[in-house]
């Protein structure tokens, strides 16, 4: 995450466009220690790309943070290099289940909604001029991925899979736009998990835990009504 960030605020700064496409995800193998391999071939990938980038760029600022960047690189290939021998000995296996009922459907929606938010929240953020609301954003989409890691854990407790899908990001051209689309999902979004926590959801727990979210969202909606009237 604080990659994305340096990178993509030096993006900005430069004049560019921030993408935000998601890449492929390998889940590859059945066992955790297969995951963990296929996570120090990514570290390969990203440091191999970054010694690339060093070789032809010039510019001495953003070389100093590509070099921070393949620093940090390194240090998680032997740290999923290290893991995947640990996992190794505890012989881990994927408890991901196929179960697939109303409430893990429901859980699932909620997973790709906050997935969709985080991404939008973290761009919105990158082309703020403010730094409040630049700030601001940026602790929401922090706040959106606890919900999307809640709402997955629930549902591999629960004898399904979490759905790591996000649908379109909504981008915008001016800062009013993009707090104006953030509050109608917002609010489209509290009333869904509402709607599901008195129909879907008959488990008091995982009720809770989800009018809780929803909560969540609803100070959400106020927040960025708040910085819409301040940007006005």
């Amino acid at each position: 995450m604080r990659h994305l960030d340096f990178l993509a605020e030096k993006v900005v700064e430069l004049g560019g466009t921030v993408s935000l496409t998601k890449g492929k995800m390998i889940m590859k193998g059945k066992t955790v220690p297969a995951w963990m391999q296929d996570d120090v071939l990514l570290e390969d990938d990203a440091i191999q790309t970054y010694e690339k980038q060093l070789k032809v760029i010039k510019d001495r600022d953003i070389r100093l943070l590509l070099e921070r960047i393949l620093s940090d690189e390194m240090a998680h290939h032997d740290k999923f290099a290290r893991y995947m021998e640990k996992v190794k000995k505890a012989k881990l296996v994927d408890n991901r289940g196929k179960k697939n009922d109303k409430v893990t459907k429901f859980l699932n929606w909620g997973v790709e909604h906050e997935y969709t938010v985080i991404l939008q929240y973290l761009l919105h953020s990158y082309l703020a001029k403010d730094v409040k609301t630049r700030d601001e954003l940026q602790d929401q989409a922090i706040n959106e991925m606890q919900h999307m890691g809640w709402l997955a854990e629930e549902i591999v407790d629960g004898g399904g899979t979490p759905i790591m899908e996000h649908t379109a990001i909504t981008k915008g051209r001016t800062m009013p736009g993009m707090l104006k689309s953030d509050i109608k999902i917002e609010k489209m979004v509290a009333a869904e998990y509402d709607r599901g926590a008195r129909e879907i959801v008959k488990d008091e727990k995982l009720k809770k835990l989800i009018i809780r979210i929803r909560d969540h969202e609803i100070y959400h909606t106020k927040l960025f009504n708040k910085l819409l009237k301040k940007t006005k």
